[in-house]
C-alpha cells in the first residue's frame, strides 16, 4: 500500500532548505555514523536492510558497497546516478528538486562507508532545477560543516561536486556515466573490470542512483531491521513508480514493495481514463516487456514481476488503454533507442535503424508478411550482443509487442492501416 518514507517531507515547500531539514532530524544519520560507527558496520547496516538498487538492476546496495577494496592504495569514489534517462520514470529529479538534503545526506554517508573523499552527482543535462537545487543544497551543507575538510571534528573529509551531462540516454548506464563525468564520449566500457575495482580515473568507485541512496540515512536511522520489515523478504522497503499514460491520476506514488499492481492503477491512478479498457501495462520502464490485464494483481516486487514475464527495471509504470495501436508503440519506441545508441556497436547502431525503418514501413502502409520475422530476426541479431544493454533494451518492446500483439502486425500488412481507432494516441 502508499508508505511515505522517501516522500514524507515531499509537500513542505520549505524541504529544500537546510534549517528545515535539520528540524526535522536531517544530518543526525551523518553525524552517528561519523561519531559511532566504523565504515564496515555502515556497509552491514546497510546489507541488513536488504535495501536494493532502485535503478533498474536491484542489485543489493550493500553487496555492491562491500566490493571496493579496502587495501587499495588509489582515491576511492562515490557517484549518484541522477541521468534518469529511461522514458516513464521522473521520480528522482523529485527528490533532487524537493529533498534534496536527503540525497546529501545519503551520498555523504554512502562515501563514508566506501572510504570515499570525493563524491558526485551526475544529474541529466536537461534538468536545470533539479541541477540548481542540488548544488545549492551541497553549498548550505558545506556553510554548515557537513562537506569540506574535518566534518564536525572527526577528521573526515569530503567534497560533493555537482556535475551535469548532455542528456544522453545511454549515460544512464553506469560505465558511460563514468566516461562522461571523465570528459570523454558517453560510450560504455566493457567489463570486467568493474566499476567498484576500477571505475572513476581507474579508481574503486560505487556508484548508486538517487533513489537508492536518499534510502540510507533513513536506513541508519531507523535500523536496517526496520527497513528489511518492509516490503516482502528478497524486495525490502518501499518503491516510487511513476504512473503515467491512460489512467485519470498519473503521478508518483511511493508504494510498500509488494503491493498489486492493480492498487496502483485503479485504487491511486483513479482506473483507465474514458472508461476504455485495459489493454497493456508496461510495469518498469520502457526498456520492459509488456504485461497484459490478466496480470493486472500481480505484486510490485522484484521476483513477482520477473515471475509475470517482466521487470520491475526503474519503476516506470505505463498504462495503455484498448484504443492504442501497439505497432505505432514499438516504432516509437524504437525511433528513441535508435536515436539514443551511441554508436560503438555495430548490431546496435546498425540494427536499431533497420528495426525502425521496417517497422515505418509497415506503419505506412507499405510492410509485407516477411516483416514480422524479419524483425524477430534482428532482435536476434542485436540482443546479448553489444557491449552495453542499450541493444537488450531496444529490441524488448518489438518482441513483446509482436509475441503480445501479432494480430496487429498482419492486420496493418493486410489493410495498410492500423487495427485500432487511433495510432497516433500518445500512451506517454
Amino acid at each position: 500500500m502508499e508508505k511515505k518514507i522517501l516522500f514524507a517531507n515531499i509537500d513542505d515547500p520549505g524541504q529544500p532548505e537546510i534549517d528545515t531539514y535539520i528540524s526535522k532530524g536531517g544530518y543526525e544519520s551523518f553525524k552517528k555514523v561519523l561519531k559511532e560507527m566504523k565504515p564496515e558496520e555502515v556497509i552491514e547496516e546497510v546489507k541488513k536492510s536488504g535495501l536494493r538498487g532502485r535503478g533498474g538492476a536491484g542489485f543489493p546496495a550493500g553487496m555492491k558497497w562491500s566490493f571496493v577494496p579496502k587495501d587499495s592504495p588509489k582515491p576511492k569514489y562515490l557517484v549518484c546516478n541522477g541521468d534518469e534517462s529511461e522514458p516513464g520514470t521522473c521520480k528522482d529529479r523529485v527528490l533532487m528538486e524537493h529533498d534534496p538534503h536527503l540525497v546529501v545526506e545519503g551520498m555523504a554517508i554512502a562515501a563514508y562507508a566506501i572510504g570515499a573523499n570525493h563524491a558526485f552527482i551526475y544529474i541529466r543535462g536537461e534538468f536545470d532545477h533539479p541541477a540548481n537545487q542540488m548544488r545549492k543544497a551541497i553549498g548550505q551543507a558545506y556553510d554548515k560543516g557537513y562537506l569540506g575538510k574535518n566534518i564536525l571534528g572527526t577528521g573526515y573529509d569530503l567534497e560533493m561536486i555537482v556535475h551535469t551531462g548532455g542528456g544522453a540516454y545511454i549515460c544512464g548506464e553506469e560505465t558511460a556515466l563514468l566516461n562522461s563525468l571523465e570528459g570523454k564520449p558517453g560510450q560504455t566500457r566493457i567489463r570486467p573490470p568493474f566499476p567498484a575495482v576500477e571505475g572513476l580515473y581507474a579508481c574503486p568507485t560505487v556508484v548508486n542512483n538517487v533513489e537508492t541512496l536518499s534510502n540510507v540515512s533513513l536506513i541508519i536511522k531507523n535500523g536496517g531491521e526496520w527497513y528489511a520489515s518492509i516490503g516482502t523478504e528478497k524486495s525490502t522497503g518501499t518503491r516510487i513508480f511513476c504512473l503515467s499514460g491512460h489512467v485519470k491520476n498519473p503521478g508518483n506514488y511511493e508504494l510498500e514493495l509488494g503491493t498489486p499492481l492493480s492498487y496502483l492503477i485503479n485504487d491511486l491512478g483513479g482506473r483507465v481514463i474514458d472508461g476504455k479498457k485495459l489493454k497493456a501495462i508496461i510495469p518498469g520502464g520502457s526498456s520492459t516487456p509488456i504485461l497484459l490485464p490478466d496480470k493486472i494483481d500481480t505484486p510490485l516486487d522484484f521476483e513477482s514481476i520477473a515471475q509475470a514475464g517482466s521487470m520491475l527495471g526503474s519503476g516506470g509504470v505505463i498504462v495503455m488503454h484498448e484504443d492504442t495501436d501497439m505497432v505505432w508503440v514499438a516504432r516509437t519506441l524504437a525511433h528513441f533507442y535508435m536515436h539514443e545508441s551511441c554508436g560503438e556497436c555495430t548490431p546496435c547502431r546498425q540494427g536499431t535503424k533497420w528495426i525502425y525503418d521496417i517497422l515505418s514501413r509497415i506503419t505506412f502502409g507499405e510492410g509485407k508478411m516477411d516483416d514480422i520475422d524479419l524483425l524477430l530476426d534482428l532482435c536476434d541479431n542485436i540482443d546479448g550482443k553489444t557491449i552495453c544493454p542499450l541493444g537488450d533494451a531496444a529490441v524488448i518492446p518489438i518482441r513483446s509487442t509482436i509475441n503480445l500483439f501479432r494480430n496487429e502486425y498482419e492486420y496493418y500488412i493486410k489493410t495498410g492501416k492500423p487495427l485500432v481507432n487511433n495510432k497516433f494516441m500518445s500512451f506517454v
